[in-house]
């Protein structure tokens, strides 16, 4: 056997603040260590923390084979700033390195959220600096992709706890990684095009490649999710209530891999830890389902926003739904939403590594956009929040070639610390079915009668949600047959 699971000790739940149970490891433990910096020699230098970094604001605890990451700036919704993201990033580098760290696990402090976002209100004050402003904001750019880019490459198990609001940059945190837990507590979001931005953290990436065209939707309205929704959405891979999180780092930490295990081994484990502490889905049907499910494909499927906007103007079926989003889309930043929309074509051919080094070039080009200050002032600044006067403020206003700037090669592209990258997921396993997974099943099971469902289920493990799911896929793209289903392409 290359891997064993310790039985459990008996002890008290580990709180992740409490700092009494685990012993911080020193900031720079290791990081000048001489093998690391071969490592590094082809990369981009680790961060260094800068004068009028917070302290604190980012906590790094050792609890046997884990390693925690808790994002501590509970009062600011543990949005994600510089100081932060210098300080998490060598210290990936430094236990992907490192035999003692078997699993990564970040969270946020507190109660209300793992993490709002990044800390835009910063970014719009420093583009009004000018130039220089805008540049500094870019590097912030930079530096969140490069490690987001980390966390999508990376050769360790890295399970992301996304207990309370999970925004943007919180995104960027998670949704990458082999292992995202949702709970009770979970509010997913990308709210980019409402402050003058685009969906960014990869979102080219997972967006683009979530289900029919659930991730348009999501990224050009905002919509928010709750907990099990991520995970039928395919946002999550795993929910579990709260309470039990404290349990589930206890027994993560006492799994022992041999050094000689391989990856897929390493996480197989973990997968079957994670569901060891599974407290049932809540009761609520697929948000996105059904008649819904179908109005978004009809109407989301187009490849300009006047076409969306046509088709949700002209929907019977849904429309109370359709006349509800075309309010919402009428008051986000028409360039944002253009952009936004180019973004999501484009990024269904693009790798993993190329998705970050674009967004960043795109993000460089909004920062000396007038929408992205207007927004972040109007929405987040304001007292009371108003409504921003955007630049274009119309659809027609915004011409072919103003988002063209948008997607012009950068004079220097964005070095990353990983060589690796992939065109899929290589771990999408983790989560529940695709409905192309569903499909190709469908299809290679043509005949087999109409057992198909427990079938399907037994394939994934009897995973939670899975039947729920393929309930809703079959209903919508098969038909029934004496010999079982058919699937409609």
């Amino acid at each position: 056997m290359f891997l064993r699971h310790i039985p459990p000790r008996l002890h008290t739940p580990l709180s992740w603040s409490s700092r009494s149970l685990v012993a911080p490891m020193p900031l720079r433990a290791k990081v000048t260590n001489p093998a690391f910096g071969r490592m590094l020699a082809t990369a981009p230098e680790p961060p260094k923390e800068l004068p009028g970094d917070e302290p604190d604001d980012v906590l790094f605890h050792s609890h046997y084979g884990v390693r925690l990451i808790e994002l501590n700036r509970p009062k600011k919704l543990n949005s994600l700033n510089g100081s932060m993201a210098r300080k998490i990033l060598p210290r990936l580098l430094e236990w992907e390195k490192s035999q003692l760290a078997n699993v990564v696990m970040v969270s946020g402090a507190g109660e209300k959220a793992f993490c709002a976002g990044g800390d835009v209100a910063a970014l719009a004050k420093w583009n009004q600096e000018g130039p220089k402003g805008q540049q500094k904001s870019t590097d912030y750019f930079g530096l969140e992709y490069q490690l987001d880019h980390v966390i999508a490459t990376y050769t360790k198990p890295y399970v992301a706890v996304m207990d309370g609001i999970t925004m943007g940059g919180g995104v960027g945190l998670s949704v990458h990684a082999p292992f995202r837990i949702a709970t009770e507590r979970t509010l997913f979001a990308m709210p980019e095009t409402t402050i003058g931005f685009f969906p960014d953290v990869g979102g080219s990436f997972f967006l683009s490649r979530l289900d029919g065209e659930v991730g348009t939707y999501l990224g050009l309205t905002s919509e928010r999710l709750d907990g099990v929704q991520a995970l039928y959405s395919g946002i999550a891979t795993h929910y579990m209530h709260s309470s039990v999180l404290g349990n589930l780092t206890n027994r993560l930490s006492e799994l022992v891999f041999n050094d000689s295990a391989k990856l897929d081994e390493r996480l197989t484990l973990v997968n079957k830890t994670i569901n060891e502490f599974s407290t049932g889905l809540p009761q609520e049907p697929i948000l996105l389902r059904y008649k819904l499910r179908q109005a978004i494909d009809r109407c989301f499927q187009h490849n300009t926003i006047e076409e969306i906007f046509a088709a949700l103007e002209e929907e019977k079926d849904q429309k109370p739904w359709a006349q509800k989003t075309l309010k919402t889309l009428s008051e986000r930043s028409p360039t944002s939403l253009k952009v936004t929309l180019r973004q999501l074509r484009l990024g269904r051919d693009w790798t993993i590594d190329e998705a970050f080094r674009r967004e960043h070039a795109i993000a460089a080009h909004f920062m000396r956009h007038p929408d992205f200050v207007e927004g972040v002032s109007a929405k987040l600044i304001a007292k009371p929040p108003k409504n921003p006067e955007w630049k274009p403020s119309r659809l027609t206003d915004v011409k072919a070639s103003d988002v063209n700037e948008f997607f012009k090669a950068p004079e220097e592209e964005l070095a990353l610390f990983n060589r690796d990258s992939y065109a899929n997921y290589p771990h999408a396993k983790y989560a529940l079915p695709s409905e192309d997974d569903i499909g190709k099943f469908v299809r290679e099971s043509e005949g087999a009668g109409h057992s198909i469902v427990t079938e399907f289920a037994n394939t994934w493990g009897q995973k939670e949600g899975v039947k729920a799911k393929l309930t809703d896929v079959l209903g919508r793209r098969t038909v029934k047959t004496d010999d079982g289903y058919k699937w409609i392409e």
